[in-house]
């Protein structure tokens, strides 16, 4: 699972759409795949804007979404914070503690959590797709 897999499931989503695949697509795609963070559009905009002066950022805010669409990306919002785009195929299953006062994302991951998750999940004769858990609070440096 790398970026060539990343590529073809994007390329495939566009074609399903009836879209093109174009360079700029392809310059917006690989940046947002370098990247490896949480990412703004503004960021991603700027870090394409680098190398082709001629996109517009309609043009990589769409994209980005597209990615969120096919599953290359989740999308992460917090409060009145940007919202924030994160690599999602090829990543390992990871849960988020966010700082509600400086924005900070902490990246964790518990195997009793997900175990809990599965056996309400079973318990209520629920077969669940996708989850997200995220905790608010206040990181150590805001506090």
């Amino acid at each position: 699972m790398g970026r060539n897999n990343a590529k073809d499931i994007f390329l495939n989503y566009i074609k399903e759409k009836g879209l093109r695949y174009t360079k700029q697509r392809e310059a917006i795609l690989e940046a947002f795949l370098a990247s490896g963070k949480h990412i703004t559009i503004d960021d991603l905009y700027n870090t394409v804007k680098k190398t082709n002066q001629e996109i517009g950022y309609a043009t990589v805010h769409r994209n980005l979404k597209l990615m969120t669409e096919c599953g290359l990306a989740d999308e992460i919002k917090i409060g009145s914070h940007k919202t924030r785009f994160e690599q999602k195929y090829g990543h390992e299953h990871h849960d988020h503690l966010i700082c509600m006062k400086c924005g900070k994302f902490i990246e964790v991951h518990d195997d009793k959590i997900e175990r809990l998750q599965e056996k309400l999940a079973e318990a209520n004769d629920f077969a669940p797709q996708r989850h997200k858990l995220e905790i608010y609070g206040l990181c150590k440096k805001c506090r």
